[in-house]
């Protein structure tokens, strides 16, 4: 569920101190009102938070993927796991 963060439209609050953040489903409808002051509020838009995912061989294993490194022009092979075959070859194809 999304995090959305509202303002109060005079953009001053004391109790609300100018911005609070609400759990929200997409479907919800946007608050009208603060609910700490009672005044006309707006979402504003603020920055994605955004997740690093780890490609050591590691975390690849303890998460049961395989993972595989170019070794060569269309040939890859199986670092890690063991779902698949040890090498893949590639065929390229001209266009």
């Amino acid at each position: 569920m999304p995090i959305y963060e509202y303002a109060p439209v005079s953009r001053s609050c004391d109790k609300c101190e100018g911005c609070f953040e609400v759990y929200q489903k997409m479907s919800d409808d946007k608050l009208a009102a603060c609910p700490e002051c009672g005044q006309a509020v707006e979402r504003i838009v603020s920055a994605a938070a955004l997740q690093r995912f780890s490609t050591s061989d590691s975390k690849v294993k303890e998460l049961g993927m395989t993972k595989y490194v170019k070794r060569g022009d269309g040939v890859y092979e199986r670092t890690v796991g063991t779902g698949g075959p040890q090498v893949i070859h590639r065929k390229k194809y001209a266009v």
